[in-house]
């Protein structure tokens, strides 16, 4: 499952969510998620890098504005290449 997830890079595919999902879909989402790959409760060897990337997945579309951000770019603010 942990690789499952580190090979996706879309925050909605992370999340296994629809790009039009709410935010109590998305917190609902989230904490299911969190509570799997958390690495005092998943001790697969790459469990961490997976609720990193789970996290930052949430955090990105729990902010409107960064979520707006994403949805236009595809990047998350801040992370734009120069």
């Amino acid at each position: 499952m942990c690789k499952q997830i580190l090979t996706k890079k879309n925050y909605y595919s992370i999340l296994g969510i629809e790009k039009n999902a709410n935010d109590d879909e998305i917190k609902k989402v989230y904490k299911k998620l969190a509570i799997k790959f958390h690495p005092d409760k998943n001790s697969a060897p790459q469990a961490s890098e997976a609720f990193k990337k789970v996290s930052a997945a949430y955090v990105c579309l729990s902010d409107p504005e960064k979520r707006r951000h994403y949805d236009q770019t595809g990047e998350e603010p801040g992370n734009s290449q120069p």
